[in-house]
């Protein structure tokens, strides 16, 4: 990975610009970065740079894409801007990325285990002096040999877990300003601090356990964003890992060679054979052929493509041989499109600010101001520092935030394992906040409203058995759907298949054809993508008509979303009459159809910009854009990898009850939550002046601010009611 020390006063920075539009993009890895806070303070100190047009900073992958306008391109001076702001930079390499973030899980993890470690063997020599209340007091020697071996364990066990705290908020103090990590390690290192004081002073007190046990509880919370970072960063990586690793490339020569697709450029020949994926966008110059585009449009039906049409990267070649004329770059391909439009928005979703780092950000200066103000007054109506520093200190104990930080992961936590025994799976403690804000429901049509695998519609046994043999001898979904529905039988003689018209054979002995009506010489008849002919020498023609059934609970679940005040709207890239079908069948006035990716998600912006807050429901490629986008966004358990990465959460089954479970479960916690947050509040307003007023000491204020916690732990259990179906993959 390339350090920031290889950026140099005089160095060319012209190979890490690409062309933008009229300018140039800057792409840059960007550590240290944590918060929203992180990322408003970065795009607005860069964004103000003279020729900088734009400046966006992804905080699940860190990185920082800058646009200049169209001429001169000062990196340097994006560069020593971030580093004066205390955030080091070096030109984006997902390798690069994907190493740091794996090495700072490493560290974080073990300094998680470090904390658990001191916290419970400091425990170990505490109890013995908190003994004393029960009137088994220890001796002077004794209390003090205890207090002593706490800190020899303690103690350094504090300073190495709170390092990751430690060197932001000294980085951020180096900048001229104050991250969250800064008060988080003045409390660590002045609770260190007054333990020492009053373990030399011979005192009664000491706090070496409780600073690394509020350290082993930040850091499960900061292990724990972590890896939902890494979740939310596979999802782009999912989809791009859905174009084909390499592409036949026919030469100058005429011979064929392999080539990785990042090498591919406009202007290459390429041979596309069947059952290969279309490596990147192009125009077919040669053969014609079925493409399953599912991927990309959700369209369940096989679209046929001849010579001069255009072809997408991630289109499965069904049955023809293809060459095609490459027309863009694999990092310009639809696929790539759609992963950075899911890049895109995992980083607007990452600017949400939970409740929790709303009432943090009210909490840190009060009451460290408090704090202070208590051991000024301390000191002006004539107590001794020690005295003042241990009412200061009480203070901040009694009022350490454990209970607003518990406030809402524990109800996320209560109301996650709630919904995962009804079959859905929460990714996100923050998605439940969002899905209980959501005020309109997008759904995709195949594989949420329905099924997504095409059925025969009322199968007649003897006339299922007829086409059998012809199709289980082709790729087309209609043929694989009708061969399923037979099950084991025989395989057709000398079959042939043209290309998005259908196949031909003998089936014992008898010419048989199954395909387009035209194709099997029925005239008159409409083109349908819904239905296959079958022709037998010597009998009748027999028509197969299929359609993709709703799910069954589809339109009592679009009825009590909208009884519980959403409005419902569909999106889907099929064709016009099954999405009109679809949306009549359920009760859904609001829909389109034949919709790409990108205008899936610029609906989802619309209605946001509109005052709307989107849940999304989508399980295919096209979807994950738009799922990325949306306010909250879940997925069936069958979509695929790429658009359960991009959601919130996941249900199982066949059924859509669990999305209205969600709801309503989202919701319930939403309140819970708030009722921790006044509960939360209510204690700090009564404990803070006791503790300012000395009615408190600081072992009393752990015990108070224990209890706190424990309060609003039982409040959130509340929500752990209800049984139902539990996960299923």
């Amino acid at each position: 990975m390339a350090l920031i020390s290889e950026f140099t006063p005089h160095q060319d920075y012209s190979a890490f610009l690409r062309p933008d539009g009229g300018g140039q993009r800057l792409e840059l890895l960007v550590r240290g970065a944590r918060c929203a806070g992180c990322i408003s303070k970065i795009e607005r100190e860069v964004g103000t740079l003279s020729n900088v047009a734009s400046a966006r900073m992804n905080l699940t992958t860190g990185k920082l894409s800058v646009v200049f306008d169209d001429g001169a391109s000062d990196v340097s001076e994006v560069l020593d801007t971030l580093g004066r702001l205390g955030y080091p930079a070096t030109p984006f390499d997902p390798a690069g990325a994907a190493a740091a973030h794996d090495a700072e899980g490493r560290r974080l993890a073990m300094a998680l285990g470090v904390a658990a470690f001191g916290a419970g063997n400091a425990m170990m020599f505490s109890v013995p002096i908190w003994a004393g209340l029960f009137g088994q007091e220890l001796g002077p020697a004794m209390r003090t040999m205890m207090q002593w071996m706490s800190a020899a364990v303690g103690a350094p066990c504090a300073v190495y877990a709170g390092m990751p705290f430690f060197t932001s908020a000294w980085r951020s103090l180096k900048a001229g300003r104050a991250n969250m990590d800064v008060p988080i390690s003045i409390g660590v290192l002045l609770t260190l601090a007054i333990s020492f004081v009053e373990t030399v002073l011979g005192g009664a007190d000491t706090y070496f356990d409780a600073a690394v046990s509020l350290l082993f509880l930040l850091l499960i919370g900061r292990w724990l964003d972590h890896r939902l970072r890494a979740r939310a960063r596979s999802a782009a990586g999912d989809i791009l890992a859905l174009q084909a690793p390499v592409a036949a490339v026919i030469g100058p020569d005429g011979q064929e060679h392999r080539r990785p697709i990042g090498d591919i450029v406009p202007g290459d020949h390429l041979l596309v054979r069947p059952g290969d994926r279309i490596p990147v966008d192009g125009r077919i110059e040669a053969g014609q052929s079925s493409l399953d585009n599912a991927l990309l449009t959700g369209e369940t039906a096989p679209v046929l493509a001849r010579v001069g049409d255009t072809c997408r990267a991630g289109a499965l070649n069904l049955t023809g041989t293809l060459r095609l004329l490459a027309t863009a770059t694999s990092e310009d391909s639809a696929i790539a499109d759609i992963a950075r439009l899911v890049e895109a928005g995992a980083q607007s979703r990452s600017r949400y600010v939970q409740l929790a780092d709303q009432a943090a950000a009210l909490y840190v200066p009060v009451v460290h101001s408090a704090a202070a103000m208590t051991f000024a007054g301390c000191m002006v109506l004539g107590m001794g520092p020690r005295e003042a520093l241990l009412r200061a200190v009480a203070v901040l104990i009694i009022t350490c935030p454990c209970a607003l930080g518990l406030a809402v992961p524990a109800v996320q936590v209560s109301a996650s394992a709630r919904l995962f025994r009804c079959g859905v799976l929460v990714k996100s403690g923050a998605a439940l906040e969002r899905l209980a804000e959501i005020d309109h429901v997008i759904l995709d049509k195949t594989g949420v409203l329905t099924l997504g695998r095409p059925r025969l519609v009322d199968p007649v046994p003897a006339a299922v058995a007829m086409a059998a043999p012809l199709a289980r001898a082709s790729a087309h979904p209609l043929a694989r759907a009708l061969a399923l529905e037979a099950g084991p039988t025989i395989l057709a003689d000398k079959v042939i298949e043209t290309p998005g018209q259908g196949v031909e054979g003998f089936i014992r002995g008898r010419r048989a054809r199954l395909g387009r009506a035209a194709f099997v010489g029925v005239t008159g008849a409409q083109p349908s993508e819904t239905e296959l002919w079958l022709v037998i020498e010597g009998e009748p023609k027999i028509r197969y008509v299929f359609q993709d059934q709703l799910r069954a609970d589809a339109v009592a679940t679009v009825q009590a979303l909208l009884a519980r005040g959403l409005s419902v709207e569909i999106l889907s890239g099929d064709g016009l009459d099954p999405v009109r079908r679809v949306a009549k069948a359920v009760g859904v006035t609001a829909w389109r159809a034949g919709l790409t990716p990108a205008e899936k998600s610029q609906v989802v912006a619309q209605r946001t910009a509109e005052g709307r807050r989107v849940l999304m429901i989508g399980d295919g490629l096209n979807d994950t854009a738009a799922l990325a986008n949306a306010h909250a966004a879940m997925a069936p358990g069958t979509a695929l990898d790429a658009s359960q990465n991009a959601a919130d959460l996941v249900f199982s089954g066949e059924g859509l009850d669990a999305v209205v479970t969600a709801i309503d479960t989202a919701r319930t916690a939403r309140r819970r939550a708030l009722q921790n947050f006044g509960f939360a509040a209510a204690y700090n307003l009564i404990a803070a002046p006791a503790a300012m007023a000395g009615l408190i000491n600081p072992f009393v204020a752990a015990l108070a601010m224990s209890g706190s916690s424990l309060a609003v732990t039982l409040n959130a259990l509340r929500m752990g009611g209800g049984g139902g179906r539990r996960w299923t993959s």
